[in-house]
């Protein structure tokens, strides 16, 4: 592997200079926009190759870069077709800008940035929707991915994005800015980060705003818990499509997004299994003796998965069956086979825990999984697989489909243990186990996602699941989603749908949701409105140092929606239907199902209908409107992905809505147009805000005098207001 952006001893300096992250969160939805800002400093032409994480999950829906004045919006294309689009931009000496999705796992990205001149500036935007994990103590997950771990790749497996991934200290810096909004008030917001206080902008606290605290240094990932008043409660969104699209296509339709909290019977939840085969899998491969995260008081991975798993051990139920594998580059377990757990048996497996090292070698999860699945079942025990891992894996896919084929047979629960624990594998165990998924980044909230997860293993399973729609005369239901094949108690399942049609007069809907546990039929039903959800957006004034022309977040005014709202925002449950259809068409392909050409050529139309990112696509943007062509060789950099750096001083100040106000409007030289009264308003509200700024930026607002980037003097300003 080569760390081509990791030059200092001769004095290279990486291409990638900061990141700034706005993130707007709706409810259960977070759409994520991120730019990164590109300096060609080199003397020569420039191919800089950014290997980046993304949730596992998240649809990616936008891509554009800019160049000085001049934006360009990439389009999805089938992923050879921009491949080749891109090498004969580069090649003739065009600018180009490439992004793809991993084959090997899906919360990997390479983003290639081609032919920048020398001397010359790009901001690349890529923006994505991501649905927010619901955790034990019933708050909403928001993860902020800043760092990759490379992945290792097994003997004899293709080397695909993953096995570029480069790491080790980076010299570029990132600012964190999020909107909250929500028709349920908001209790707090949490994070494994400092923040500045949060600000809510309505005084029954549907909205609120907050930032990173100055001076984060962005050594880890940065988890946001988001906490709402009476969080586990059924409801539905029901998202407009766009008029403009193709009758009857996923995004001319509505699509409804159900969130449904399964409530079983109480008699049936007093009575917990104390019967089952508890199979524990601990990574011991070399990362594992790697540090939990960069900051204070971290410990190594390999001691939180025994903290975990010994946690996990004293809490079984007795009488159950249990075992335990290492694996790495090979694997052993404590007993031949699962043996009774009782005092002498649990004894003798919390001595072996506490000796266990992070001594074998690379991570190879796929033998000791056929090893198990190759292993019997005990009658009337059913089996219940923990996994514990930091998934750097290469081949993710290859193990999901494992997991996938013995469904029928266990359950998987799976914890990634550290930062950068690769998503789509942590998560996609669980879902293909029919189980669930933690995180654990900290001791702080090991515990109760411990316990968690081992009350769901407790659970009896559910079978026979089925879903049924009840719409007015004229209304029909195409379900996007998979079949859902399982359930648990109070844990949140997604139900994706497309409505079709035109309703003769009703304007409700039904959902039922019918199973059977222990034997016992259960129905919980959800009566939602058809009318599409009344959309809210965002505005963000950002600042523009007009030496470097860099934009970045120093003045932050986050405002409500205005008239018209920006696509690129609008759509996301739109978006996200979209990606889990095309992620279902995926598993059909690697499957081996029949029409395999049939099935890739509909996820390249889906993908490219929705701009929605799959395996077989690929987001290309080539500046075909430049005047002249990049001459001369081009350098290549690796730009590594772990982050430690610092945040530039930022700043909040809330404003009254500009409920009315449309289009853009600039400050500095550049204002609104003032021959309307809103223009007027506007403008006269923007130079007080000026004038209070240019007073109190040290005291007030922390505006730093000097630009983050090229430190010149930020007396020139220009702020741009970029309405949704």
């Amino acid at each position: 592997m080569m760390n081509c952006g990791l030059l200092s001893e001769k004095n290279v300096p990486v291409p990638l200079k900061s990141i700034s992250v706005e993130v707007l969160v709706q409810d259960h939805v977070a759409t994520v926009s991120s730019t990164l800002q590109y300096v060609n400093e080199e003397e020569r032409p420039l191919e800089a190759l950014f290997v980046l994480p993304l949730p596992a999950d998240a649809a990616v829906c936008h891509f554009s870069a800019k160049i000085g004045e001049q934006e360009i919006v990439a389009e999805v294309q089938d992923r050879e077709t921009a491949r080749d689009q891109y090498d004969d931009a580069v090649s003739s000496g065009q600018q180009a800008f490439l992004l793809e999705e991993s084959a090997e796992s899906p919360d990997v990205f390479r983003l290639s940035v081609g032919c920048l001149s020398a001397g010359q500036n790009a901001a690349v935007t890529i923006i994505y929707a991501t649905e927010l994990a619901v955790q034990a103590d019933h708050s909403l997950r928001f993860c902020l991915p800043a760092v990759l771990n490379p992945r290792y790749t097994p003997a004899g497996s293709a080397a695909g994005i993953v096995s570029e991934i480069s790491s080790g200290a980076v010299p570029y810096t990132l600012t964190l800015s999020v909107h909250v909004s929500s028709p349920k008030p908001i209790s707090k917001l949490e994070s494994n980060c400092t923040l500045d206080p949060l600000v809510f902008l309505h005084s029954d606290h549907t909205q609120a705003t907050v930032n990173l605290s100055p001076g984060h240094m962005f050594d880890k990932d940065v988890e946001l818990f988001v906490y709402y008043q009476d969080t586990h409660q059924p409801s539905a969104i029901v998202e407009a499509g766009v008029t403009t699209a193709p009758p009857g296509s996923l995004m001319r339709d509505p699509v409804v997004m159900i969130n449904l909290y399964p409530e079983f019977p109480e008699e049936v939840m007093k009575s917990l299994a104390t019967r089952g085969e508890f199979v524990f899998v601990v990574d011991r491969s070399g990362s594992m003796r790697d540090m939990m995260h960069h900051g204070k008081g971290a410990q190594k991975r390999i001691e939180s998965a025994k903290d975990t798993l010994l946690l996990l051990l004293k809490s079984l139920p007795m009488g159950c069956y249990f075992n335990i594998y290492g694996f790495g580059s090979n694997f052993k377990s404590f007993f031949p086979q699962s043996v009774e757990y009782n005092q002498d048996t649990m004894d003798q497996a919390l001595k072996r825990v506490k000796e266990m090292q992070a001594d074998m070698g690379g991570t190879e999860i796929l033998q000791p999984l056929k090893h198990i699945y190759s292993q019997r079942c005990y009658p009337d025990h059913p089996r219940q697989l923990f996994i514990f891992t930091d998934g750097e894996v290469g081949n993710t896919k290859a193990v999901l489909d494992l997991v996938k084929s013995h469904a029928h047979s266990h359950r998987c629960f799976s914890f990634g243990i550290g930062e950068g624990a690769s998503a789509a594998l942590i998560t996609g165990m669980a879902r293909e186990g029919s189980g669930h998924a933690q995180f654990i980044t900290d001791n702080d909230r090991m515990q109760p996602k411990v316990m968690q997860s081992l009350r769901f293993a407790l659970q009896p399973a559910v079978v026979n699941i089925s879903v049924d729609w009840i719409l007015p005369d004229g209304v029909t239901v195409d379900t996007l989603s998979p079949p859902i094949s399982v359930l648990f108690q109070g844990q949140r399942a997604l139900i994706y749908a497309q409505l079709k049609g035109e309703s003769s007069g009703g304007s409700e809907g039904t959902v039922t949701v019918k199973y059977s546990l222990k034997d016992q039929p259960v129905t919980n039903q959800l009566h939602f409105c058809l009318k599409p959800t009344e959309e809210t957006g965002w505005s963000l004034w950002t600042m523009r140092c007009s030496s470097c022309v860099t934009w970045w977040p120093s003045l932050r005014l986050i405002m409500k929606a205005c008239s018209k709202n920006d696509l690129r925002f609008r759509l996301s449950i739109h978006r996200l239907a979209a990606r889990t259809l095309i992620r279902s068409l995926e598993k059909e392909e690697r499957s081996g199902a029949a029409g395999v050409e049939g099935i890739r050529s509909r996820m390249v139309e889906l993908s490219v209908q929705a701009g929605v990112s799959s395996v077989h696509t690929a987001f290309i943007a080539v500046n075909k409107d430049s005047r002249q062509t990049v001459k001369g060789p081009l350098l290549q950099r690796r730009v590594p992905t772990h982050a430690p750096g610092c945040i530039p001083l930022m700043g909040s100040v809330s404003l009254p809505d500009f409920s009315n106000f449309d289009g853009m409007c600039y400050g500095s030289s550049r204002m609104a147009d003032s021959s309307s009264s809103v223009g007027r308003e506007v403008e006269r509200l923007w130079i007080e805000l000026v004038r209070l700024a240019q007073c109190f930026s040290t005291l007030v607002l922390g505006t730093p005098q000097h630009c983050t980037f090229c430190m010149s003097p930020l007396s020139d300003l220009e702020f741009l207001l970029m309405s949704s």
